[in-house]
């Protein structure tokens, strides 16, 4: 006969996962399974911009850190861990895979390149910071968390 604990595990292994869980990484990632590992409050990740650093200051993806092609490399050697979850953007899809080839060549094992960028992450309202975004006052509806995940959920089946 089983014990008590190990009757609770059969009894828990048998019950379906009726808990979402986020995406895991991928190579390459939407806008959409960013935002969802965001929303779902996985702080192990971080988000690289390597396009120019005027680009950048002009606006970015929330939380992103500006790091340029340059010295992608070494900075990430001497700050990032090499088996932390990265997603990386440029101004475009194939500056972005290129950037996280370098990543990867580098031993970084868990790099995902955001398809889209910066265009696809706003397309679907995510989170932006930067001189042109303090122009422009969120609408009232940005802090509507419901409306939120409303939208979110009709533009997730969308190609972004």
């Amino acid at each position: 006969m089983k014990n008590i604990p190990d009757q609770i595990q059969d009894a828990k292994e048998k019950m379906p996962n009726l808990t979402p869980t986020p995406p895991g990484l991928k190579a390459q990632s939407s806008a959409h399974d960013l935002k969802a590992r965001l929303e779902w409050g996985e702080p192990a990740l971080t988000i690289l911009d390597v396009r120019e650093r005027t680009a950048y200051n002009k606006g970015h993806i929330m939380g992103a850190m500006p790091f340029s092609k340059e010295d992608l490399v070494e900075r990430a050697k001497s700050s990032l861990e090499p088996s932390r979850d990265i997603y990386v953007y440029g101004g475009s899809d194939a500056e972005t895979a290129e950037a996280a080839n370098m990543l990867r060549e580098a031993g970084f094992t868990n790099v995902a390149e955001i398809t889209g960028g910066l265009e696809a992450w706003r397309a679907i309202a995510g989170s932006t910071e930067g001189i042109e975004d303090a122009k422009d006052p969120a609408p009232d509806e940005a802090y509507n968390v419901v409306s939120n995940l409303k939208h979110h959920a009709d533009t997730q089946s969308n190609d972004v």
